[in-house]
């Protein structure tokens, strides 16, 4: 199944989220089908990865966002499962500090870009400040507004110079949602992920929908494509994202590079 054709938000389209069933499987039948394919993309992640650093002209910068209990956690820890941590970072993006509040909002961003050669994961990201802000009314409106085009010009400046962008909205439902947060409140091993504050950020939802159909529409483009990804199943979440992933590094055509002296002439004794 090529999701990436399935999921990509083309620069241009309007998007509804009401119009994404996050319960879509994209044609995996079983988690059993599921589980051996992902197995197969993380191997060919794997070899991607080292080619990426090798190489060392290019980075990937992946982009997570999601409602509460979307399961950002959980697809770095199963897409990432074969990437070698000395290559790959995950930046994991809260309320900002003082300092960074003394910045403008790509400040924090910037800092976290990946180096040529390397992976880098956002969890949350610069979209908090087009999507928690907005709902929160944080800043005027005429501040949030002016920050579509601002985080346009900004991904593409990083494109321009080598680092090749994938952002991925995990959609999942109201109700999904619900039960993972009643699965928090009473697994004793998930006592800890619960947060009392998702449950008044959950009475926001409306709001967030509307912030996330905005940032969708108008920052994804060319250059770094938005992908709603269905995510009440978490095995269909992590085939997508792990399936496109390999997909845009294999479309990067890398090659290792030519060793720097004659090995021909290298005799071992």
């Amino acid at each position: 199944m090529k999701f990436e054709r399935q999921c990509i938000v083309l620069p241009g389209t309007r998007v509804r989220l009401r119009d994404h069933d996050p319960d879509e499987t994209g044609g995996i039948k079983s988690k059993e089908k599921a589980a051996k394919l992902l197995e197969q993309s993380t191997r060919r992640l794997a070899g991607l990865q080292q080619k990426l650093y090798a190489e060392g002209k290019r980075a990937l910068l992946v982009v997570l966002q999601a409602m509460d209990a979307g399961g950002k956690d959980g697809t770095i820890r199963n897409v990432m499962s074969g990437a070698n941590p000395q290559g790959c970072r995950v930046t994991s993006f809260k309320a900002p500090t003082a300092e960074e509040l003394a910045h403008d909002f790509l400040w924090r961003i910037h800092r976290a870009v990946p180096a040529r050669g390397e992976i880098g994961i956002f969890n949350r990201s610069h979209y908090e400040d087009v999507l928690i802000v907005r709902v929160h009314r944080l800043v005027p409106k005429a501040v949030w507004s002016a920050r579509y085009e601002q985080i346009n010009r900004f991904e593409e400046i990083l494109a321009l110079n080598g680092v090749v962008i994938r952002k991925f909205f995990l959609h999942i439902s109201k109700r999904e949602q619900l039960a993972r947060l009643e699965e928090r409140l009473h697994d004793p091993a998930k006592n800890w992920k619960f947060n009392p504050q998702d449950l008044d950020e959950r009475k926001r939802w409306g709001q967030y929908v509307k912030a996330y159909d905005d940032a969708l529409t108008r920052c994804s483009t060319l250059h770094a494509p938005w992908f709603i990804i269905p995510a009440n199943r978490k095995w269909v979440r992590n085939v997508a994202v792990s399936s496109i992933l390999v997909e845009t590094l294999e479309q990067l055509d890398m090659k290792f590079p030519k060793p720097a002296v004659d090995l021909s002439r290298i005799k071992l004794t």
